[in-house]
């Protein structure tokens, strides 16, 4: 399926109002021949560094959660890309990993990264997920209804600074009482795709 930005205010209205990215973006799921331009991306945004994050650990050789890989295109051209994962938080409860979240530098600041959060969200509520995680900044993802309090009880497979781990529920509850550690439960990608995939020096 593929969205159309212009109808993007539409989409994520429980997760904040309009978006103010350009119509000429449109935001999808990604296919096979995005995933060349996908890690050009995620190496000039974050650099080989990315591969040494923590939430790197419940991602590598898995794969995302289905209809959950999402790219942005202008024309041809992949500007932005947010994939969510799946995991436990804590024993037994599901949830989901967001990120990462790329957008080219020449496109930020006119609203696509936002935009691809609340798709990315809206989808993931629509396929009855019921949780989300993420390490990132609380003044941003404060707007989309991310809180600290939810992973309180929670423990990423590595440090982070705490104040940056957060979550969010999509169905009252969800993370009530959540304890424990946080591991990775996706599909395993099959090793001819891992084995493919560029990486950074």
């Amino acid at each position: 399926m593929t969205l159309e930005s212009a109808a993007l205010a539409n989409a994520a209205a429980p997760f904040g109002g309009a978006v103010a990215a350009r119509p000429r973006f449109t935001i999808s799921e990604e296919t096979t021949g995005d995933v060349v331009a996908r890690e050009a991306l995620l190496d000039a945004c974050f650099g080989p560094a990315r591969f040494l994050k923590t939430c790197e650990r419940l991602r590598a050789g898995r794969l995302p959660a289905r209809g959950l890989a999402l790219s942005a295109h202008e024309g041809e051209r992949l500007v932005a890309t947010l994939r969510l994962w799946p995991v436990l938080a804590g024993s037994g409860r599901p949830a989901l990993l967001l990120g990462p979240l790329a957008v080219s530098p020449d496109h930020r600041a006119l609203g696509l990264g936002a935009a691809m959060i609340e798709t990315g969200l809206v989808r993931a509520k629509a396929r009855n997920h019921r949780a989300v995680l993420l390490v990132g900044d609380a003044p941003y993802y404060q707007r989309f209804g991310f809180e600290r309090r939810l992973t309180e009880g929670l423990a990423l497979p590595g440090w982070v600074d705490p104040a940056r781990f957060l979550g969010l529920e999509l169905a009252p509850g969800a993370l009530n009482n959540a304890r424990g550690r946080v591991s990775a439960a996706g599909a395993f990608a099959p090793a001819a795709t891992t084995a493919a995939l560029p990486r950074a020096a």
